[in-house]
């Protein structure tokens, strides 16, 4: 979860930044979820976006857009930095990312959001450059999407469900369930489902080798039993190219 400031332009931030050195904490104290529901859809997406994406996808992470103002910051529930490289981070400190702001936002709605703290949310990812907006909320079970257009975000038609333009999931809500799909069109992955085809990727990458390791291995020892052969033959004065 996150704190939102009242939006201030980069131009003002930068016209009251305070002197001396600026802290900016790697946490803002705030749980990361506020039910088990939205824990897995955290989960889920950043786990999905990183297998998919060579940018770098974070979960629950603090972002500063303006430098000398720690005050000014949000933890989206999960976002993709596009063009930035993946690594360790202990916040998204923008002017330390070469100036680029997140590029594409998820956020989730929780019983215990209120409508003036989501609009802050929308207002706050609009005013500083965020190119693609997308949210669930648990209640109404509904979701929403907005696409930079110009210079702000604009909401788009979901009904018939929705593609994102940069990253290319797709969104459909059916049966009052978010479904989210991959680029190639396979549906989002749980951790587990993730794990379970990994260890089988391994398992058959190993039965392979293993397989290749025993057509060697008897390779190996036909061409050692005719190496024998030719030299016994060879021991009784035959040649055995002549046979």
């Amino acid at each position: 979860m996150a704190e939102y400031t009242i939006p201030m332009s980069p131009t003002a931030a930068l016209l009251h930044a305070p002197a001396g050195p600026v802290v900016y904490p790697d946490s803002d104290g705030e749980p990361m979820a506020d039910n088990t529901e939205q824990f897995a859809f955290i989960q889920l997406v950043q786990a999905n976006l990183d297998a998919v994406r060579d940018d770098f996808v974070a979960g629950d992470h603090l972002w500063y857009p303006v430098e000398g103002h720690p005050e000014v910051r949000a933890a989206p529930d999960v976002y993709v930095a596009v063009g930035r490289p993946k690594g360790p981070r202990g916040s998204y400190r923008q002017w330390e990312e070469g100036a680029v702001p997140l590029t594409v936002v998820f956020e989730w709605w929780s019983p215990n959001s209120t409508f003036p703290k989501e609009f802050a949310k929308l207002r706050f990812y609009d005013r500083h450059g965020v190119r693609e907006f997308y949210s669930w909320d648990q209640v109404r079970r509904t979701f929403a999407a907005f696409i930079r257009v110009g210079d702000g975000l604009e909401p788009v038609d979901v009904s018939e469900g929705f593609t994102s333009p940069i990253i290319g999931v797709r969104f459909e809500v059916k049966n009052n369930v978010l479904h989210m799909f991959r680029p190639d069109g396979t549906p989002f992955r749980t951790l587990r489902e993730m794990e379970e085809l990994r260890d089988a990727a391994v398992a058959e990458r190993d039965a392979a080798a293993a397989e290749r390791d025993a057509a060697a291995a008897e390779r190996d020892a036909a061409r050692a039993k005719a190496e024998a052969m030719a030299a016994r033959l060879r021991a009784l004065g035959l040649d055995p190219d002549a046979m």
